[in-house]
Protein backbone atom coordinates (compact mmCIF):
# COMPACT_ATOMS: atom_id res chain seq x y z
CA UNK A 1 0.00 0.00 0.00
CA UNK A 2 1.06 3.57 -0.65
CA UNK A 3 2.04 5.86 2.21
CA UNK A 4 -0.46 8.72 1.82
CA UNK A 5 1.82 11.09 3.71
CA UNK A 6 4.23 10.98 0.77
CA UNK A 7 1.49 12.51 -1.43
CA UNK A 8 0.63 15.34 0.95
CA UNK A 9 1.13 18.76 -0.69
CA UNK A 10 3.39 19.72 2.23
CA UNK A 11 5.84 17.02 1.13
CA UNK A 12 5.69 17.53 -2.65
CA UNK A 13 7.50 20.36 -4.47
CA UNK A 14 4.97 22.93 -5.66
CA UNK A 15 6.03 22.68 -9.29
CA UNK A 16 5.16 18.98 -9.19
CA UNK A 17 1.93 19.44 -7.23
CA UNK A 18 0.68 21.96 -9.80
CA UNK A 19 1.61 19.75 -12.74
CA UNK A 20 -1.54 17.94 -13.91
CA UNK A 21 0.50 15.16 -15.50
CA UNK A 22 2.30 14.53 -12.19
CA UNK A 23 -1.10 14.34 -10.50
CA UNK A 24 -2.33 11.75 -13.02
CA UNK A 25 0.87 9.72 -12.84
CA UNK A 26 0.54 9.54 -9.05
CA UNK A 27 -3.19 8.82 -8.94
CA UNK A 28 -3.94 5.87 -6.69
CA UNK A 29 -5.82 2.71 -7.54
CA UNK A 30 -7.86 0.35 -5.37
CA UNK A 31 -4.79 -1.86 -4.97
CA UNK A 32 -2.74 1.10 -3.73
CA UNK A 33 -5.38 1.76 -1.07
CA UNK A 34 -6.11 -1.86 -0.15
CA UNK A 35 -9.65 -1.75 -1.55
CA UNK A 36 -9.34 -4.28 -4.38
CA UNK A 37 -11.71 -6.70 -2.60
CA UNK A 38 -14.66 -4.29 -2.91
CA UNK A 39 -13.93 -3.17 -6.44
CA UNK A 40 -16.93 -3.09 -8.78
CA UNK A 41 -15.19 -0.97 -11.40
CA UNK A 42 -11.80 0.76 -11.63
CA UNK A 43 -10.81 3.20 -8.92
CA UNK A 44 -8.57 6.19 -9.45
CA UNK A 45 -8.04 9.22 -7.23
CA UNK A 46 -5.49 12.00 -7.57
CA UNK A 47 -3.24 13.28 -4.78
CA UNK A 48 -5.09 16.59 -5.07
CA UNK A 49 -8.40 14.93 -4.20
CA UNK A 50 -6.79 12.90 -1.43
CA UNK A 51 -5.60 16.13 0.15
CA UNK A 52 -9.21 17.36 0.44
CA UNK A 53 -10.45 14.36 2.44
CA UNK A 54 -11.12 14.59 6.17
CA UNK A 55 -9.65 11.24 7.21
CA UNK A 56 -11.29 11.39 10.64
CA UNK A 57 -14.72 11.31 8.98
CA UNK A 58 -15.60 7.93 7.39
CA UNK A 59 -18.51 9.67 5.64
CA UNK A 60 -16.43 12.48 4.22
CA UNK A 61 -18.32 13.64 1.08
CA UNK A 62 -15.26 13.58 -1.16
CA UNK A 63 -14.19 10.17 0.09
CA UNK A 64 -17.69 8.81 -0.58
CA UNK A 65 -17.57 9.99 -4.19
CA UNK A 66 -14.26 8.38 -5.12
CA UNK A 67 -13.49 5.45 -2.80
CA UNK A 68 -14.70 1.97 -3.74
CA UNK A 69 -17.51 0.79 -1.48
CA UNK A 70 -18.68 -2.81 -0.85
CA UNK A 71 -22.26 -1.64 -1.45
CA UNK A 72 -21.37 -1.36 -5.15
CA UNK A 73 -21.41 -5.17 -5.24
CA UNK A 74 -24.98 -5.53 -3.96
CA UNK A 75 -27.26 -6.86 -6.75
CA UNK A 76 -30.09 -4.55 -7.81
CA UNK A 77 -32.67 -4.24 -10.56
CA UNK A 78 -30.72 -1.76 -12.64
CA UNK A 79 -28.50 -2.39 -15.63
CA UNK A 80 -25.11 -1.09 -16.69
CA UNK A 81 -26.44 1.01 -19.59
CA UNK A 82 -29.49 2.98 -18.41
CA UNK A 83 -29.82 5.07 -21.56
CA UNK A 84 -29.29 2.25 -24.00
CA UNK A 85 -26.21 3.89 -25.44
CA UNK A 86 -24.93 0.59 -26.74
CA UNK A 87 -28.19 0.20 -28.68
CA UNK A 88 -28.48 3.73 -30.02
CA UNK A 89 -27.80 3.64 -33.73
CA UNK A 90 -24.21 4.77 -33.69
CA UNK A 91 -23.33 7.52 -36.10
CA UNK A 92 -19.83 6.05 -36.12
CA UNK A 93 -17.61 4.53 -33.43
CA UNK A 94 -17.64 6.79 -30.37
CA UNK A 95 -20.29 9.15 -31.77
CA UNK A 96 -23.89 9.11 -30.51
CA UNK A 97 -26.98 11.12 -31.37
CA UNK A 98 -29.90 10.90 -28.96
CA UNK A 99 -31.35 14.36 -29.62
CA UNK A 100 -31.97 16.01 -33.02
CA UNK A 101 -29.97 19.20 -32.39
CA UNK A 102 -26.85 17.81 -30.72
CA UNK A 103 -24.41 14.95 -30.84
CA UNK A 104 -21.95 13.47 -28.38
CA UNK A 105 -18.42 12.42 -29.21
CA UNK A 106 -16.41 10.28 -26.81
CA UNK A 107 -12.84 11.56 -27.02
CA UNK A 108 -11.31 9.55 -24.18
CA UNK A 109 -11.89 6.36 -22.23
CA UNK A 110 -10.17 7.47 -19.02
CA UNK A 111 -10.61 10.14 -16.34
CA UNK A 112 -8.19 11.68 -13.87
CA UNK A 113 -10.47 10.36 -11.10
CA UNK A 114 -13.31 7.86 -11.31
CA UNK A 115 -16.59 8.94 -9.73
CA UNK A 116 -18.28 5.99 -8.05
CA UNK A 117 -21.68 7.20 -9.33
CA UNK A 118 -20.60 7.42 -12.98
CA UNK A 119 -23.34 6.75 -15.54
CA UNK A 120 -20.85 5.39 -18.08
CA UNK A 121 -18.92 3.22 -15.65
CA UNK A 122 -19.59 0.14 -17.80
CA UNK A 123 -19.13 1.82 -21.18
CA UNK A 124 -15.68 3.39 -21.06
CA UNK A 125 -13.88 0.55 -22.77
CA UNK A 126 -15.56 1.30 -26.10
CA UNK A 127 -14.17 3.07 -29.15
CA UNK A 128 -13.34 6.75 -29.20
CA UNK A 129 -14.57 9.08 -31.92
CA UNK A 130 -12.63 10.20 -34.97
CA UNK A 131 -12.69 13.85 -35.93
CA UNK A 132 -13.24 13.12 -39.62
CA UNK A 133 -16.31 11.02 -38.79
CA UNK A 134 -17.80 13.85 -36.76
CA UNK A 135 -17.23 16.36 -39.55
CA UNK A 136 -18.79 14.00 -42.09
CA UNK A 137 -21.88 13.57 -39.92
CA UNK A 138 -22.29 17.30 -39.38
CA UNK A 139 -22.27 17.96 -43.12
CA UNK A 140 -25.26 15.66 -43.62
CA UNK A 141 -27.16 16.74 -40.48
CA UNK A 142 -27.56 20.53 -40.65
CA UNK A 143 -29.97 20.62 -37.67
CA UNK A 144 -27.15 19.71 -35.30
CA UNK A 145 -26.10 22.93 -33.56
CA UNK A 146 -24.19 21.63 -30.52
CA UNK A 147 -21.55 19.00 -29.98
CA UNK A 148 -20.67 17.54 -26.59
CA UNK A 149 -17.08 16.38 -26.25
CA UNK A 150 -17.13 13.78 -23.52
CA UNK A 151 -15.84 10.34 -22.64
CA UNK A 152 -14.24 9.54 -20.21
CA UNK A 153 -12.85 13.02 -19.83
CA UNK A 154 -11.69 14.88 -22.95
CA UNK A 155 -9.23 16.87 -20.83
CA UNK A 156 -7.14 13.70 -20.55
CA UNK A 157 -6.05 14.33 -24.13
CA UNK A 158 -2.80 16.20 -24.74
CA UNK A 159 -3.29 19.89 -25.53
CA UNK A 160 -2.44 19.43 -29.21
CA UNK A 161 -5.01 16.66 -29.70
CA UNK A 162 -7.77 18.52 -27.85
CA UNK A 163 -7.08 21.76 -29.69
CA UNK A 164 -7.19 19.97 -33.06
CA UNK A 165 -10.77 19.01 -32.22
CA UNK A 166 -11.69 22.49 -31.00
CA UNK A 167 -10.08 24.41 -33.86
CA UNK A 168 -11.58 22.14 -36.52
CA UNK A 169 -15.09 22.18 -35.05
CA UNK A 170 -14.94 25.96 -34.58
CA UNK A 171 -14.80 26.25 -38.37
CA UNK A 172 -18.12 24.42 -38.73
CA UNK A 173 -20.57 27.27 -39.24
CA UNK A 174 -23.69 25.40 -38.09
CA UNK A 175 -22.33 24.80 -34.58
CA UNK A 176 -23.38 27.33 -31.96
CA UNK A 177 -21.58 25.63 -29.09
CA UNK A 178 -18.79 23.16 -28.45
CA UNK A 179 -19.38 21.74 -24.99
CA UNK A 180 -16.39 20.37 -23.12
CA UNK A 181 -17.87 17.91 -20.60
CA UNK A 182 -15.22 17.53 -17.92
CA UNK A 183 -14.88 17.18 -14.18
CA UNK A 184 -11.32 18.46 -14.13
CA UNK A 185 -12.25 21.90 -12.70
CA UNK A 186 -13.25 20.11 -9.48
CA UNK A 187 -10.90 17.10 -9.45
CA UNK A 188 -7.81 18.31 -11.35
CA UNK A 189 -7.91 22.13 -11.55
CA UNK A 190 -4.22 22.37 -12.45
CA UNK A 191 -5.15 20.90 -15.85
CA UNK A 192 -6.33 24.38 -16.88
CA UNK A 193 -3.01 25.95 -17.74
CA UNK A 194 -2.77 29.49 -19.07
CA UNK A 195 -1.62 28.18 -22.45
CA UNK A 196 -4.57 25.81 -22.79
CA UNK A 197 -7.18 28.37 -21.75
CA UNK A 198 -5.70 30.99 -24.10
CA UNK A 199 -5.92 28.53 -26.99
CA UNK A 200 -9.46 27.38 -26.16
CA UNK A 201 -10.70 30.95 -26.04
CA UNK A 202 -9.66 31.66 -29.64
CA UNK A 203 -12.76 30.16 -31.19
CA UNK A 204 -15.41 31.88 -29.10
CA UNK A 205 -17.47 28.67 -29.31
CA UNK A 206 -16.31 26.68 -26.27
CA UNK A 207 -18.52 26.11 -23.21
CA UNK A 208 -17.32 24.10 -20.22
CA UNK A 209 -19.77 21.76 -18.51
CA UNK A 210 -18.47 20.50 -15.19
CA UNK A 211 -19.53 18.83 -11.93
CA UNK A 212 -19.11 20.13 -8.39
CA UNK A 213 -21.13 18.11 -5.89
CA UNK A 214 -20.12 19.56 -2.54
CA UNK A 215 -19.03 23.01 -1.32
CA UNK A 216 -15.64 21.69 -0.20
CA UNK A 217 -14.76 20.92 -3.81
CA UNK A 218 -14.73 24.67 -4.50
CA UNK A 219 -11.16 25.12 -3.35
CA UNK A 220 -9.04 28.15 -4.16
CA UNK A 221 -7.42 26.10 -6.95
CA UNK A 222 -10.77 25.13 -8.45
CA UNK A 223 -12.11 28.69 -8.24
CA UNK A 224 -8.95 30.04 -9.88
CA UNK A 225 -9.21 27.51 -12.73
CA UNK A 226 -12.81 28.49 -13.43
CA UNK A 227 -11.93 32.19 -13.18
CA UNK A 228 -9.37 31.70 -15.95
CA UNK A 229 -12.07 30.26 -18.17
CA UNK A 230 -14.68 32.91 -17.42
CA UNK A 231 -12.18 35.75 -17.75
CA UNK A 232 -11.35 34.44 -21.22
CA UNK A 233 -15.01 34.46 -22.24
CA UNK A 234 -15.60 30.72 -21.78
CA UNK A 235 -18.89 30.09 -19.91
CA UNK A 236 -18.77 27.49 -17.14
CA UNK A 237 -21.93 25.61 -16.09
CA UNK A 238 -22.30 23.08 -13.30
CA UNK A 239 -24.28 19.86 -13.23
CA UNK A 240 -24.41 18.37 -9.75
CA UNK A 241 -25.59 14.83 -9.06
CA UNK A 242 -27.87 14.39 -6.07
CA UNK A 243 -26.05 11.88 -3.85
CA UNK A 244 -27.25 10.52 -0.55
CA UNK A 245 -24.86 11.42 2.23
CA UNK A 246 -22.97 13.87 0.02
CA UNK A 247 -25.29 16.72 -0.91
CA UNK A 248 -28.88 15.68 -0.13
CA UNK A 249 -29.01 18.10 2.81
CA UNK A 250 -30.79 21.24 1.50
CA UNK A 251 -28.43 23.61 3.30
CA UNK A 252 -25.36 21.86 1.84
CA UNK A 253 -26.80 22.26 -1.65
CA UNK A 254 -27.76 25.88 -0.99
CA UNK A 255 -24.18 26.60 0.11
CA UNK A 256 -22.83 24.87 -2.99
CA UNK A 257 -25.04 26.87 -5.37
CA UNK A 258 -24.23 30.15 -3.64
CA UNK A 259 -20.49 29.45 -3.84
CA UNK A 260 -20.82 28.48 -7.49
CA UNK A 261 -22.52 31.78 -8.26
CA UNK A 262 -19.83 33.71 -6.41
CA UNK A 263 -17.23 31.92 -8.54
CA UNK A 264 -19.25 32.85 -11.68
CA UNK A 265 -20.06 29.19 -12.37
CA UNK A 266 -23.67 28.82 -13.45
CA UNK A 267 -25.63 26.31 -11.30
CA UNK A 268 -27.32 24.64 -14.26
CA UNK A 269 -28.73 21.26 -13.20
CA UNK A 270 -29.06 19.04 -10.16
CA UNK A 271 -29.55 15.53 -11.51
CA UNK A 272 -31.35 12.69 -9.81
CA UNK A 273 -28.99 9.69 -9.72
CA UNK A 274 -29.23 7.76 -12.97
CA UNK A 275 -30.70 4.24 -12.80
CA UNK A 276 -27.45 2.36 -13.11
CA UNK A 277 -26.39 -0.75 -11.23
CA UNK A 278 -24.08 -0.51 -8.24
CA UNK A 279 -25.03 2.95 -6.97
CA UNK A 280 -28.26 2.30 -5.06
CA UNK A 281 -26.57 3.52 -1.88
CA UNK A 282 -26.28 6.98 -3.48
CA UNK A 283 -29.88 7.17 -4.64
CA UNK A 284 -32.23 9.37 -2.58
CA UNK A 285 -35.88 8.76 -1.71
CA UNK A 286 -38.37 10.06 -4.34
CA UNK A 287 -39.52 13.00 -2.20
CA UNK A 288 -36.03 14.40 -1.57
CA UNK A 289 -35.49 16.09 -4.95
CA UNK A 290 -38.80 18.04 -4.98
CA UNK A 291 -38.25 19.16 -1.39
CA UNK A 292 -34.71 20.22 -2.25
CA UNK A 293 -35.96 22.22 -5.24
CA UNK A 294 -38.51 24.05 -3.07
CA UNK A 295 -35.87 24.87 -0.47
CA UNK A 296 -33.53 26.31 -3.10
CA UNK A 297 -36.33 28.38 -4.66
CA UNK A 298 -37.04 29.88 -1.25
CA UNK A 299 -33.41 30.58 -0.34
CA UNK A 300 -31.66 31.53 -3.60
CA UNK A 301 -32.14 34.09 -6.35
CA UNK A 302 -32.73 32.90 -9.89
CA UNK A 303 -29.10 33.17 -10.98
CA UNK A 304 -28.03 30.71 -8.29
CA UNK A 305 -31.00 28.34 -8.52
CA UNK A 306 -30.50 25.30 -10.79
CA UNK A 307 -33.15 23.08 -12.33
CA UNK A 308 -33.67 19.85 -10.39
CA UNK A 309 -34.21 17.13 -12.97
CA UNK A 310 -34.09 13.47 -13.91
CA UNK A 311 -32.79 12.16 -17.20
CA UNK A 312 -35.16 9.33 -18.13
CA UNK A 313 -34.07 6.59 -20.54
CA UNK A 314 -35.26 7.33 -24.10
CA UNK A 315 -36.89 10.64 -23.08
CA UNK A 316 -36.40 13.59 -25.43
CA UNK A 317 -35.85 16.12 -22.64
CA UNK A 318 -34.93 16.37 -18.96
CA UNK A 319 -37.85 15.93 -16.55
CA UNK A 320 -38.25 18.62 -13.89
CA UNK A 321 -38.77 17.11 -10.45
CA UNK A 322 -41.52 19.32 -9.06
Amino acid sequence: MVNLADLNPKHVPQNQWLDWQWQCEHALSAVDLGLEDVLAWPMRITPYLLSLIDWENPNDPIRLQFFADPRELIPDEYGADPFGETNIAAVAPGIKQRFPDRILAMLATTCSAYCRHCTRRGLLSGCTAKLEDVCTHLKTHPKVREILLSGGDPLMLPDASLLEWIDTLAEVEQLDAIRLCTRTPSVLPMRWTDALVDALARSGRVWVQTQFNHPRELTSEAIAACAKLVNHGIPVSNQSVLLRGVNDDPEVMRELCAKLQRARIRPYYIFQCDPITGISHFRTAPDIAPRLRQYLLEHLGGLACPRVVADRPMALHKEDLL
